[in-house]
């Protein structure tokens, strides 16, 4: 009995698994969300294992991340010659984030070719003769209107119609599949024997040189099948691997052994030997859902070269852009304007330039396979390094996989100068860009770095810091991860006098993926308790959306007095409430408002007649400027969540803890301001010409025609303080 039911309960957990399954597996087909992983993945999964980073600003605490290591591998470091040798060369380091960007860059190229090539290869089917084909004119500007329709929806996003996505698929991959079948059958049964090996090697002694040049077409048949290994983390393999073999891969044989049947009792239709292969009757609703096709491809690679973006972006390798999270349920979304319009302009310029899609095929086909060849490239380092395999067992994977692509790849480079140079060109510009960006910022770092405050300056100063220390909580926006950076001397030699409380703020990108929200803070004291000097690192993963977080000011003080409760309660068990000049950091959740010692409470008053336990420093004029600016911005201030704090009574026996959270509440009630540093980035006078170039003019140029670190970080206007400060690095 009990062995039915076990039997039972097995069948129905199987049943249950098939069928998620399966419905894992269609929904993949339509996804768009563009979280493609690719080189900067690979490259922040070596980072995490190995100091490849040439930004020297990780911490040991960003290793006790829950998503720092994969499940899977191991969380102590094994050292090798190999990875020494890496770790020591900065030029070895510099010459694989070089890689890196390459490879990245041909994502972009491969975004801005893929929308140009699916939809005039879509619309090429308005020629076919039988249907009173339109004139080569017509068709560019046919697909001309449809990029720009498709590149001028993408603020909207895609989650309001992305469930058509996989039904579109779906009716695409039965249609090319059961007319491939048709072909096959109606004129030649024969093709089927191409399935055999032995006719490729024929093929290739038969060819010769001709043969081996031919891969770059036999290339395009494969490009676009690897997309669907792009979400593997929406999806689970097995839904993926399902989709693939169960759909994707039968359908495209069917399909080119459809189209060789075909060609081979018509081989005068070859140039356009798809659409020509189509029965009549079904011609117009393949050419729809072909279409539709074609523009779901072209979601799915514009979205991709989004996220691309965003990582390099997160990754210090990317000018400041902005980044709108285009739907509230899907986080992968996201949608940035200054890319979408340079994408669009770029896919019009290649489209009316070239009019050929023979040429933009050899530009593409070029790009997809330089992707896959720099992806095996990067993925024998992580067998090295994150897998922590043999030597050996990476070069034959090397070998093995690389010697393919590299065939393939050698077929392509042939075709540069009938279009291959576009992708090489186009990945050359935003190389450029993208490591300029990332010398100066790595520049400016280390010069923050090398000109930090002494704690010892700041020791003798007192606690009051030899200035004057006002109501109000000041949060000092810097780079570092510690120390007291430059800009807080430059300001307090010019204007002696500072905030009663005052916090480092670092926002830095860790090489994960993403961060959870219980652990994106991490607090940390500097200098003793009486200087009321705190650290707070705000983390972010390379694919987290840095929302405007309404909360913050309120985040930030619970960390605080948690931080406090946290280090008084190490404190009473080691019997000493001294702390060193630069504390240990501590990771605070800020969902969790147990044990911060404070009781949190909605704020009722509008007027300004509040039961404030605290009095408030602002000034009349100052709350009446405050609130016209509220006014002026459409009240969106005014909509923020406002709270009150009060210590809790349990707290009320220990008086240094009493003190420090009444002081908090104090600064806090005063106000809160923001300073930032507004840079100038200069070279040294003794820099070479390409240090000074790449300094003076190409990084000056990309930070004064970026968004400001003010509005990338969500600070308000209001309580913004700037000061200038020159960088000679």
């Amino acid at each position: 009995m009990d062995e039915e039911i076990g039997g039972a309960a097995l069948q129905v957990q199987w049943k249950s698994y098939c069928k998620t399954l399966s419905l894992l597996a269609f929904q993949s087909f339509g996804v768009v969300y563009g979280d493609l992983s690719g080189t900067f993945a690979l490259y922040s999964l070596l980072c995490r294992h190995a100091k490849f980073s040439l930004l020297p600003n990780q911490q040991a605490a960003d290793e006790e991340l829950s998503t720092y290591y994969q499940p899977g591998t191991g969380r102590t470091a094994v050292s090798s010659p190999f990875k020494r040798f890496l770790e020591k060369h900065r030029k070895l380091r510099t010459c694989l984030l070089l890689f890196v960007l390459f490879g990245a860059c041909m994502v972009i190229g491969d975004g801005i070719l893929t929308p140009t090539m699916s939809v005039l290869s879509a619309i090429s089917g308005l020629q076919d003769p039988a249907t009173g084909g339109l004139a080569d004119g017509w068709i560019l500007l046919i697909a001309c209107v449809v990029l720009v329709g498709l590149f001028a929806l993408q603020h909207r996003g895609t989650h309001r119609v992305a469930f058509m996505f996989a039904p579109i698929v779906v009716l695409w991959l039965l249609s090319i599949g059961i007319i491939g079948l048709y072909n096959i059958i109606h004129w030649n049964p024969r093709i089927c024997l191409a399935l055999s090996p032995h006719y490729i090697v024929k093929f290739f002694k038969t060819t010769g040189r001709d043969g081996w040049m031919a891969l770059g077409g036999v290339l395009l048949a494969t490009t676009g099948t690897e997309a669907m290994f792009a979400d593997l983390g929406h999806f689970t393999a097995a839904s993926i691997r399902l989709a693939f073999v169960g759909a994707i891969y039968p359908s495209l044989v069917l399909q080119y052994m459809g189209q060789a049947a075909f060609l081979s009792r018509n081989m005068s239709a070859v140039h356009d030997s798809f659409y020509l292969s189509i029965p009549r009757p079904v011609f117009w609703p393949v050419f729809v859902i072909a279409t539709l096709a074609a523009i779901v491809g072209s979601q799915a690679i514009i979205s991709a070269t989004f996220s691309i973006v965003k990582q390099c972006l997160a990754l210090g390798c990317f000018p400041r852009v902005k980044v709108v999270h285009t739907s509230r349920w899907i986080h992968g979304q996201i949608y940035i304007p200054e890319i979408n319009w340079i994408l669009m302009v770029l896919c019009l310029a290649v489209t009316l330039g070239f009019r050929d899609i023979t040429v933009i095929g050899n530009a593409y086909g070029l790009a997809c396979i330089t992707v896959m060849f720099v992806t095996t490239w990067l993925m024998s380092l992580v067998i090295i390094f994150v897998w922590q395999k043999n030597l050996l067992i990476a070069l034959l994977f090397l070998a093995f996989f690389g010697s393919i692509e590299g065939i393939y790849l050698s077929a392509a480079v042939i075709k540069v100068p009938q279009g291959g140079w576009t992708p090489i060109a186009l990945a050359l510009v935003f190389m450029f860009i993208m490591y300029v960006w990332h010398y100066g910022t790595r520049r400016k770092y280390m010069f923050d770095l090398q000109n930090k405050v002494s704690m010892k300056w700041i020791l003798t100063l007192g606690p009051s810091l030899g200035i004057m220390r006002v109501p109000g909580i000041g949060l000092i926006y810097s780079e570092l991860v510690t120390g007291v950076p430059a800009i807080f001397s430059h300001f307090v030699t010019n204007l002696p006098a500072f905030h009663q409380v005052l916090v480092f703020v670092c926002v830095k990108s860790v090489p994960v993926p993403y961060v959870p929200t219980d652990e994106r803070y991490l607090i940390g004291r500097i200098g003793p308790r009486e200087y009321r000097m705190y650290r707070c690192i705000v983390r972010y993963g390379y694919k987290d959306v840095q929302k405007d977080d309404e909360n913050f000011e309120n985040h930030l003080v619970m960390s605080i007095a948690k931080f406090i409760q946290m280090e008084a309660e190490e404190a009473a068990s080691s019997g000493s409430y001294e702390s060193s000049t630069e504390g240990r950091m501590a990771v605070v959740h800020t969902t969790d408002t147990t044990g911060t010692g404070l009781l949190v409470r909605d704020s009722i008053d509008d007027a300004g007649t509040s039961l404030s336990l605290t009095r408030s420093s602002k000034s009349e004029t100052l709350r009446s400027l405050q609130s016209i600016y509220e006014q002026e911005s459409g009240g969106g201030l005014s909509r923020r969540r406002r709270v009150r704090f009060q210590i809790s009574e349990e707290e009320r026996a220990d008086p240094q803890v009493r003190d420090e959270l009444s002081d908090l509440l104090e600064a806090k009630e005063a106000g809160v301001a923001y300073i930032i540093g507004h840079s100038y980035v200069k070279a040294r006078k003794n820099s070479n010409f390409l240090k000074t170039f790449a300094i003076d003019y190409a990084y000056s140029f990309l930070r004064k025609n970026c968004r400001g670190p003010s509005v990338t970080l969500h600070i308000p206007h209001i309580s913004l303080i700037e000061v200038g400060m020159i960088y000679y690095v």
